[in-house]
């Protein structure tokens, strides 16, 4: 198993220090920090009260929790969402409510989690042609059959 050093700074009282729920997990535990109730289709923004030292190289993936997604409609808007190793602000997670009912997050819930991911650097070439595939141009849906 491979460790990473995270350091992190509380910048609430009500900061939960993330943690793994089982050895050999991928993503740990973000927890809120305030009491939030979400309306159907509404969309907010949560504070964990927790600062973060990503190191260079490498990226926190924000991801939601399966549990709130599949049973009480709760997702990450942009999932995965990224905090580059430059950021030093609060991690905030944006939360939407797919549900049909309101729900309701208490202070200290698990609301979502974060992977740690290596970062690779792309170097763009210009060119006039790219290697042919067998899929080439096929888009969105093209292997669908049903149609």
């Amino acid at each position: 198993m491979n460790d990473l050093r995270i350091m992190f700074k509380k910048c609430s009282k009500y900061a939960v220090v993330p943690s793994y729920a089982r050895l050999g997990d991928a993503a740990c535990d973000l927890h809120s920090t305030e009491d939030v109730t979400i309306g159907p289709g509404e969309r907010v923004l949560v504070g964990t009260g927790l600062k973060v030292a990503i190191p260079m190289g490498f990226e926190g993936q924000i991801r939601p929790r399966s549990g709130n997604a599949w049973k009480r409609g709760l997702t990450v808007i942009n999932t995965p969402g990224t905090i580059d190793s430059g950021y030093r602000g609060e991690i905030k997670i944006a939360l939407v409510n797919l549900s049909r009912t309101t729900a309701a997050i208490k202070r200290g819930d698990a609301i979502a989690q974060m992977k740690f991911s290596q970062v690779f650097t792309g170097h763009f070439i210009e060119t006039e042609y790219l290697d042919e595939t067998e899929r080439g141009e096929g888009g969105f849906g093209h292997t669908d059959k049903s149609e």
